[in-house]
């Protein structure tokens, strides 16, 4: 027999099982056995997913509440920290494998930024923007590990006149806590600030919200008998303080489009699992944890790469005065 007769037997035979596999969840599943009216054995059964967005607290140390959210921030920190330690310890011209991992994707991340940015600001973004994009990704895939979510002690919590049983886990998607995604948030908005401040200096950043000049303008206007000058360059100043509380307010906007963009979509996202496991546990969750692998890609990009284009919008007016100059 061929090989490739051999590879299509195979195929064939690991569709038939996954395709079993899929029958057989869906059928002892919540719905199946409405359908067909069949009692589920208890080891089938799988308790209904509890949705909680508070992290739940695991221990106390004195006043300070420990949760899982953050022990699994923990987790993430110290295993990066492994990672890149073995990666970097000993330094060889013929990388080995941590070693390639690692500057794979420092190099990879660097050079994305070099190409946003100009090598002359590339790095002072990549520290803040390859930290973000790291730490939220690395949180995202350790969530679908198996023992997220699914290792704790078991509670009974009371609904109405029902007693439900549930599992307060360990470690839960650091993601999926507001007080983190809002921390990064902060963190992000922070450097974006300072970058304008100190890029541009505390006088071309605040003009490029209000255009103070433009007011200074107006009043020499004055001085020259302009007045019909004067007053329109005065209402277009008033205007332009308006125009400048909104830019402000949207500044401050940021850091609730970040915090909640991040929370929402990991939220949602471990809600859908839990709820496909309950209802179809085996076969049909596995694509949905492909989906939160990209999702967490594309959340790790976004966040990082809105911190990136901020921040470059933040430089606007010492580039422009840069160029006046020049």
């Amino acid at each position: 027999m061929s090989k490739l007769g051999c590879s299509s037997r195979l195929v064939v035979i690991l569709s038939i099982v996954i395709l079993a596999l899929a029958l057989a969840s869906f059928t002892f599943g919540p719905i199946g056995a409405k359908l067909f009216g069949i009692q589920v054995p208890s080891v089938l059964q799988i308790s209904k997913p509890h949705v909680s967005l508070p992290s739940e607290p695991i221990f106390h140390v004195g006043g300070f509440k420990i949760t899982n959210t953050l022990i699994s921030s923990w987790v993430t920190i110290i295993l990066l920290c492994t990672l890149f330690y073995f990666a970097t310890r000993k330094m060889k011209e013929v990388p080995g494998r941590f070693q390639a991992f690692a500057e794979l994707t420092v190099g990879g991340i660097y050079n994305t930024i070099r190409d946003i940015t100009g090598e002359k600001y590339a790095r002072t973004f990549f520290p803040i923007v390859a930290t973000i994009f790291i730490y939220v990704f690395t949180n995202a895939i350790l969530a679908l590990v198996p023992l997220w979510g699914t290792w704790g002690p078991i509670e009974e919590i009371h609904e109405g006149s029902h007693t439900a049983t549930i599992i307060v886990p360990f470690l839960r998607a650091a993601n999926t806590d507001v007080n983190l995604t809002l921390s990064i948030a902060l963190i992000s908005f922070c450097f974006i600030e300072f970058l304008g401040f100190s890029k541009a200096g505390t006088a071309n950043y605040l003009d490029s919200f209000f255009h103070f000049r433009a007011l200074g303008k107006s009043f020499t206007e004055l001085f020259k008998g302009h007045v019909k000058a004067f007053i329109s360059g005065l209402a277009f100043c008033f205007i332009n303080i308006y125009v400048g509380l909104l830019e402000i307010l949207s500044h401050l906007i940021r850091i609730v489009s970040f915090t909640f963009r991040l929370f929402g979509n990991m939220t949602a996202g471990e809600i859908l699992i839990g709820v496909m496991t309950f209802l179809v546990a085996l076969v049909i969750p596995s694509i949905f944890y492909g989906f939160e692998t990209l999702f967490g890609i594309l959340q790790a990009l976004i966040f990082a790469g809105l911190t990136l284009v901020f921040g470059l919008m933040s430089l606007a007016p010492h580039q422009e005065e840069g160029a006046e100059e020049h």
